[in-house]
């Protein structure tokens, strides 16, 4: 499994892209706030070579390229508050569901609302931790998940509540996986350095206002029984994303609801790790050739 500390990739200020390790100013812990990094060379799913080039950073971009990135799973209902909130049991396995590939964008890119999401309000924030997964992995224990786990994240989950749940038929990720709507990043930082996924601090803020302020202590599956779990039968790959479920808070069990719509900023955030800060954006439509 590849070595590294903080991952980032970036666009330079010499106009490339490149893979680094984060250079933290002192006393900084948020990733979104590196101006430097060391570059790397290779592929992250084999061992990078750590060269002595250090480079200006001007744009954080998507932690992994999108050929680096494998399947993207997600949980639902996998914090005990926010199952009370939904009005749901708690759920006795893991509620899965996934997004495309394409739905996985950079830590301060646009969240972009397409034409199907402006028919009726619903567009809901969820701040989640990801776990990437390092090595290939088939029936894996509890107690070895977290060996096959290369770093920590922080995502969102962003959601349209009446396509997820009423337009789909049932079925969630039509409402969860429209482009751009898995914001991450803005690094992913070792499980080395985090070597406890379950007592982290998680929120989110709209607009600077805290709406989601959390613990992964509360996630009733925590990532190491989540991989165990998800490895039953299934092949789990280097690059795999997991976005392991929100906590309380989120907008659609509010009174009255609170969704997002154009121009809105939204901020996810995960200690340790450092925060992604996006834009609400309404899509422009595309002209007809």
């Amino acid at each position: 499994m590849a070595t590294f500390s903080r991952l980032v990739r970036f666009l330079a200020k010499d106009g490339r892209t490149y893979y680094g390790d984060a250079i933290l100013p002192p006393g900084v812990t948020d990733i979104g706030k590196i101006t430097q990094a060391r570059v790397l060379r290779g592929s992250p799913w084999s061992k990078f070579e750590v060269t002595d080039r250090i480079a200006d950073v001007r744009l954080l971009l998507t932690p992994l390229d999108r050929s680096d990135i494998g399947t993207v799973r997600c949980l639902g209902l996998n914090y005990a508050e926010h199952a009370k909130e939904s009005g749901n049991p708690l759920p006795k396995y893991p509620v899965l569901f996934y997004k495309p590939i394409t739905a996985v964008t950079g830590p301060f890119d646009p969240i972009p609302l397409s034409s199907p999401t402006l028919e009726v309000e619903g567009v809901d924030y969820e701040c989640e931790l990801v776990a990437i997964i390092g090595k290939e992995c088939r029936g894996v224990s509890e107690s070895e998940a977290l060996d096959y786990v290369a770093g920590y994240t922080v995502g969102n989950d962003v959601s349209h509540r009446e396509w997820q749940k009423y337009r789909g038929g049932s079925q969630w990720s039509l409402g969860k996986g429209y482009d751009g709507w898995a914001p991450m990043g803005p690094g992913i930082v070792s499980s080395k350095i985090i070597k406890d996924p379950q007592k982290l601090r998680i929120m989110t803020k709209l607009n600077g206002r805290v709406v989601q302020d959390s613990n992964t202590a509360d996630m009733i599956f925590g990532v190491a029984e989540t991989i165990s779990f998800l490895s039953q039968g299934h092949t789990l790959l280097p690059g795999d994303l997991i976005f392991t479920g929100t906590p309380q808070g989120v907008g659609m069990a509010m009174n009255p609801p609170l969704y997002m719509k154009d121009g809105d900023v939204v901020e996810v955030y995960l200690e340790g790790v450092g925060s992604c800060v996006n834009t609400v954006e309404n899509e422009k439509p595309r002209p007809r050739l």
